[in-house]
């Protein structure tokens, strides 16, 4: 009896070192948090800025499991494990997803630019057609002032083109594009009113 007593008790204590040993999974969260890293530097934050908010929440909790099962007697970083695999494979997929969503990018700038500048031109063309005569001359100065600064607009939302600044040169050729019809709707209506 005295021998199973101690056979047991040694037993119990193998056990107990062996589970109080286990460890925390460092590699996983390096891997993990470096995924993250490259994703981000992909363009992760400008093209995929939710995904990116979501897998730093996921890396988050992993951690919040890693610190729960650091104060347990029996650790087990099994499910901080899976998770901080879930965030890997995550920020991985996103990496190689970044590409496409920055070329749409780039291609609906390109068509926004390119639409804002018809537009411009258009008014400009319109602009030249004005009906000029007494009392119109203050309104068309107003006028050429707006399309000198919507042409300004266009050559900063090239400037941002180059740059890869998309999503701020589509909305400023849009802006470009809305005040461009606003003048030659203007200047349309003025050429009514003189007929």
């Amino acid at each position: 009896m005295k021998r199973l007593l101690i056979s047991l008790t040694v037993a119990l204590a193998m056990m107990f070192v062996l589970t109080s040993c286990a460890k925390q999974p460092t590699q996983e969260m390096n891997d993990s948090k470096a995924a993250i890293d490259a994703a981000i530097a992909e363009g992760g934050e400008k093209y995929a800025k939710e995904e990116v908010k979501k897998l730093n929440d996921d890396l988050t909790a992993a951690m919040d499991e890693i610190k729960v099962q650091d104060g347990k007697f029996f650790k087990n970083y099994d499910k901080a494990k899976e998770m901080l695999a879930a965030v890997k494979s995550g920020a991985d997929a996103l990496k190689a997803e970044i590409p496409a969503r920055k070329e749409k990018a780039k291609n609906d700038a390109t068509a926004a630019l390119d639409a804002a500048k018809t537009a411009v031109s258009d008014a400009k063309a319109l602009l030249a057609k004005a009906p000029k005569g007494k009392g119109t001359k203050a309104d068309i100065e107003a006028l050429k002032a707006d399309v000198a600064g919507l042409e300004a607009a266009l050559t900063e939302a090239d400037g941002m083109m180059t740059s890869e600044d998309y999503f701020a040169a589509i909305d400023k050729a849009n802006g470009a594009k809305d005040k461009a019809a606003q003048v030659a709707e203007q200047i349309s209506q003025a050429m009514a009113k003189k007929k």
